[in-house]
């Protein structure tokens, strides 16, 4: 069968009754109204900054970054540091699931990571990449191939040990790769983590090189995935193919499921640079 991932609920919770705090003079985290606004202010015009989301909604500078920063932990907002705005986060394309199944996949797109699945016998997924994150947004699995759990919308935070995360860090320039990295060591999710910069830089290169991401019991003991780049027609990375399953699926046959992630990725890559992935 064919989903999409989903992830776990939450979200910054506010008070149940009474009169909304006046933000304007010492905002309190919790407003309902003036969060929205926020978010509606981000979503109007596709990205903002602070100063612009202060302009449009009335609110203090301080109170916009307070509250930006509550909607950015819960994954409601991201920062794009290079270009210092905020977009809408992946946890409002979680709500988005509920509605509407499958938002901003398209067919042809869906067709690919299905017949990947198939053709690998693994589950499958297709994720896109904007700034430091990454969102799985279709998956192909089935109960003799399952998916990877947990795997959801914000395991960015994980890229070092993920091959998802593996080709959006190999397609940073060092200095955007330091910003995105915590410090030394990083977080272990499984026995084999490569938790060094250094170790990890050298790695990343290699699946530069390759064009190919693996990794084994690195995000979770017992299991391997791998994953491949898709690009617009500019080169720009814009997400990734990727399968998943126990070590012993991928103990043997690598060469074909490479070939299988490549070949895939081209012509996901290639619906981007035509324009029928909507």
């Amino acid at each position: 069968m064919a989903t999409e991932a989903t992830g776990s609920a939450g979200g910054p919770r506010g008070g149940g009754s009474g009169t909304a705090p006046n933000l304007e003079h010492g905002a309190r985290p919790g407003s309902v109204h003036r969060t929205l606004e926020i978010l509606e202010v981000v979503a109007g015009r596709g990205g903002a900054s602070a100063k612009e989301i202060a302009e449009a909604t009335g609110l203090p500078l301080p109170t916009v970054y307070r509250l930006s920063r509550e909607l950015l932990d819960s994954d409601y907002l991201v920062h794009i540091r290079e270009e210092g705005r905020f977009e809408l986060g992946y946890k409002l394309h979680q709500l988005g699931v509920s509605l509407h199944q499958q938002i901003g996949v398209s067919r042809e797109v869906r067709a690919e990571v299905m017949g990947l699945h198939h053709a690998v016998g693994a589950a499958a997924y297709f994720a896109v990449h904007r700034g430091s994150q990454i969102a799985v947004v279709f998956t192909a699995d089935s109960p003799r191939w399952p998916r990877l759990r947990p795997l959801e919308f914000g395991f960015h935070e994980a890229a070092h040990a993920t091959a998802l995360g593996k080709i959006l860090l190999a397609n940073m320039t060092p200095a955007q790769r330091a910003l995105h990295l915590g410090p030394e060591p990083m977080p272990r999710f499984g026995a084999a983590t490569i938790t060094g910069h250094r170790e990890l830089s050298e790695h990343l290169d290699r699946v530069a090189d390759r064009g190919i991401a693996w990794e084994f019991g690195e995000f979770q003991d017992g299991a391997t995935c791998a994953a491949a780049a898709v690009r617009a027609a500019s080169g720009v990375l814009v997400g990734s193919v990727a399968v998943s399953g126990p070590d012993a699926r991928f103990a043997t046959g690598r060469g074909e499921v490479e070939a299988a992630l490549r070949a895939t990725a081209s012509r996901v890559s290639r619906f981007y640079r035509s324009g029928t992935t909507r």
